[in-house]
């Protein structure tokens, strides 16, 4: 963010949008676009880079960047923001050049130039610290990083630590540890979390019904699934649905999964 003020929504988490701000949405998130005090779309100046999964370089420093469990927000210090505000302008120039150099030979050269300008930044973000300090996902060591995965394969099928626990060969006191050490939160509070936010997604970006999310999550009865998103966030999922979705569109805005663009 280089200029303007307003506030983003990331999988119905607020992000301020100010200058120095960085965000990374990631595909699968569902956002809503950023708003300013009375709640209309906001001006903003701000660089937006799009990239496919396939399009960085693969470089084993950037799998935690782009694994889809990072931070969504860094406020920049200013050396930080100086830094990639040239690196992403150097991106922009050369993009910007891409169609004049169609006719010759350099056009050979630009895009594999853009990979790696790409990959740059991303290990430039790579190595920001994390904006909460509590929560790291070291901490949890490899316990932990496997069951991010598993948890991601799984959420809709098993609520139960235990067989969580089972799955990764861990007993469920040592998987609950590992969750506390990073995150502050139990297994089982995490388990039910993931849920509920794809519960939250489904109800703002689809057209399902209440009762065909809760059968997507395990509900067999329309009632338990009510009573846990109740449980989880404080709201019904038809209030939920009626108060989150964008005025006008009857959805909020999915996280792009296009190839770099203009």
């Amino acid at each position: 963010m280089r200029g303007g003020d307003a506030t983003m929504m990331v999988d119905f988490v607020p992000q301020p949008c100010a200058p120095g701000r960085l965000l990374h949405v990631r595909p699968g998130q569902v956002q809503r676009f950023p708003v300013d005090a009375e709640g209309h779309l906001a001006e903003l100046d701000a660089v937006l880079v799009l990239f496919t999964a396939a399009f960085p370089p693969r470089l084993p420093q950037l799998a935690s960047l782009l694994d889809g469990f990072g931070p969504a927000g860094w406020t920049l210090s200013p050396g930080d923001y100086q830094v990639l505000d040239r690196a992403l302008a150097e991106i922009a120039a050369e993009y910007h050049t891409l169609e004049d150099r169609r006719q010759d030979t350099s056009a050979d050269l630009t895009v594999p130039l853009l990979r790696q300008l790409l990959g740059a930044v991303l290990l430039r973000l790579a190595r920001l610290p994390h904006p909460d300090p509590a929560a790291s996902a070291e901490a949890g060591g490899e316990v932990f990083r496997a069951f991010r995965y598993e948890l991601e394969r799984s959420f809709a099928a098993t609520r139960s630590v235990q067989r969580y626990a089972h799955r990764l060969g861990y007993s469920p006191r040592t998987l609950t540890r590992a969750c506390q050490a990073a995150t502050g939160r139990t297994a089982k509070e995490l388990i039910d979390a993931r849920a509920a936010l794809e519960a939250q997604r489904l109800l703002v970006h689809t057209d399902l019904t209440v009762a065909a999310i809760g059968r997507m999550l395990g509900f067999s009865e329309p009632a338990n699934f009510g009573k846990f998103f109740a449980r989880e966030t404080g709201d019904t999922p038809g209030g939920f649905r009626t108060r989150r979705r964008w005025p006008g569109t009857g959805q909020q805005g999915a996280a792009p999964e296009h190839g770099l663009v203009r």
